[in-house]
Formats: C-alpha cells, sequence, structure tokens
C-alpha cells in the first residue's frame, strides 16, 4: 500500500491487487465485500494519518479507480458538502461504511493500462516487443522524470490482454497514475499510436 499528499486536504492510495488478496478481497468481490472494505478504509486511513498527519475525521469524498493492471486507487479529499443533500453513487450496501466515516463514494472501473518506464529505452524495447503481436493504440507521456504509456485496449479480449501487460512489465512497472493526471500535469509527447510510432522512427539498442 502506497500513500501520497497530493495537497493539504488530499491523499492518494495505491493498492496492488496482491495488497488486496492479502487481506481477504478478491477483484470480483471488490464491492460486496462490504465488511472487508470498511476494515480496509479504516487500516488505511490509520497509516495515512501515521505516515502523513492526514486527519479522516469530518465528511470525506472518496473517488476510487480500479484497474486490470495496476490495482486500485483511492482519492480521498477531506470535504464540506452537507451530508443530507449529497447523493451517494457506491453501488450496494453502503450504510456499513457510513458507520464509521460520513462519506460521498464514486465508484469507477476502467480497463486503462498505464505503464512507467524510467529509461525511452525500455519503453523502445517494449514497443518492438509489443508490436506486431497486438493491435493497440495507446499514447506516451512524459510526466516526474518517466515515460509512461497510456492504452486503453477494448479490442482485445481478456487472455490477450493479460498477455500485453506481462510483456508491459517486463520493461516498466504498473503505475497508479490517473489519465486525468496525466492530462493535466503530463507532456503528451506521442498522442496516438504510440507502439507503432516508436517501432518507426526507433530501433531497439541491440540491433
Amino acid at each position: 500500500m502506497k500513500i501520497e499528499r497530493l495537497s493539504q486536504d488530499k491523499i492518494r492510495i495505491f493498492l496492488t491487487f496482491d495488497d488486496l488478496s492479502e487481506r481477504g478481497i478478491q477483484r470480483e468481490d471488490l464491492w460486496r465485500e462490504m465488511s472487508k472494505l470498511q476494515e480496509l478504509f479504516a487500516e488505511m486511513m490509520d497509516q495515512a494519518y501515521t505516515e502523513l498527519g492526514f486527519d479522516a475525521t469530518g465528511p470525506l469524498a472518496v473517488e476510487v479507480f480500479a484497474m486490470p493492471a495496476q490495482g486500485m486507487v483511492v482519492i480521498v479529499t477531506r470535504t464540506r458538502w452537507d451530508n443530507s443533500s449529497s447523493s451517494q453513487s457506491l453501488h450496494g450496501d453502503e450504510e456499513e461504511l457510513d458507520d464509521v466515516y460520513e462519506m460521498e463514494v464514486t465508484l469507477e472501473e476502467s480497463d486503462t493500462i498505464v505503464f512507467a518506464f524510467r529509461d525511452f529505452e525500455h519503453f523502445i524495447e517494449a514497443a518492438h516487443t509489443v508490436n506486431g503481436q497486438f493491435s493497440v493504440s495507446g499514447s506516451l507521456y512524459q510526466y516526474n522524470g518517466q515515460w509512461i504509456y497510456h492504452v486503453e485496449p477494448n479490442q482485445l479480449e481478456t487472455a490477450r490482454l493479460q498477455a500485453l501487460i506481462a510483456i508491459l512489465a517486463e520493461f516498466g512497472e504498473a503505475t497508479s497514475v490517473t489519465t486525468a493526471v496525466l492530462e493535466e500535469y503530463g507532456k503528451c509527447i506521442i498522442a496516438e499510436d504510440a507502439i507503432a510510432v516508436t517501432c518507426q522512427h526507433f530501433k531497439p539498442r541491440n540491433t
């Protein structure tokens, strides 16, 4: 579990699927295990207070993003909304969570794949390995000194999707950076067809 402060009233928590599995939560049961989610959220808030001094008392806005390669990203914001007039979008019974925390929860599940490469050469190697095997477009960004490959492979079936993720993981690492952060704070290097464009202009180091 990784926790970082985005602002005085906002933090981002990144959990891998291994983190969830260790706590007895499987991806397919993510939104049905309310008691386990309650325990997990309490653990996250305790760790956020210990590491960052983030006090989760009062109303909270919680954004949850589930992604196939990365795991789960949770963005927690201290807010001042009126609970009596708020609308909650948590699928299922959110009352158990409200027993402990007063919160508005938004859930999103995305097929977006985001991988970070510390060196451009690593992305070149990945691109040449992927090229010809998978029909994917994708964009390439620079963000925080890394090269970030972002793709939404809607046309790939599950088995092919996992194979693509496995190749990317050989050269880079899954990152919790969201699309919104990349678009706002990152620099777009290749807007479309990043794999094909990279292979067209750059050769792997060992060839």
